[in-house]
């Protein structure tokens, strides 16, 4: 009985940790990704897909049966072991463990998705925008709830929203 209760506590304070860090887990459904694949950003082989908090990996899967390597970076271990058995035979697949607000982007990257809180967004942005720069290339953002404050978005699909992040030239 204190094996489970040392058990659920540690699974508790990890999911509660992670929150002061990102948004909470909330599952995605598939077919709504899907859609958000296929009609807002349709992703194909030429695309790395990043997944911010990729929690269950299902964004990874599905960009990944689209054609697209999907990279996620998740900071919870039991999200992260999750998706990495739910995505294990799935070469296009890879998860990392890996906090967003010290990690950078691969130099691959095409799409960014996130589902995040709206008072994350603003910082968000900004740190995109720094990757952006570094890469010298522009990369796409799939932000699914929240809208980027003072950015037009290019599209949206239902609760999905596109932005384009192009680099920024200071002289």
């Amino acid at each position: 009985m204190v094996v489970a209760w040392t058990i659920l506590t540690i699974i508790v304070v990890l999911f509660g940790l992670v929150v002061f860090r990102g948004a909470p887990y909330v599952p995605s459904r598939s077919r709504y990704i899907r859609q958000a694949l296929t009609e807002l950003y349709p992703v194909s082989k030429a695309d790395s897909l990043v997944d911010i908090g990729s929690g269950d990996g299902v964004v990874l899967r599905v960009a990944a049966k689209l054609g697209a390597k999907a990279i996620g970076f998740e900071i919870n271990p039991v999200l992260l072991a999750i998706s990495w058995a739910l995505s294990y035979c799935d070469k296009k697949v890879s998860v990392k463990f890996a906090d967003i607000w010290l990690s950078h982007l691969p130099s691959t990257t095409t799409v960014v998705y996130i589902f995040s809180t709206s008072s994350n967004m603003s910082k968000l942005k900004k740190w995109l925008q720094k990757e952006v720069n570094s890469m010298g290339k522009t990369v796409y953002l799939i932000s699914y709830g929240f809208r980027l404050i003072g950015t037009q978005e290019e599209k949206n699909v239902g609760a999905y929203y596109l932005y384009k992040f192009s680099p920024l030239h200071t002289y």
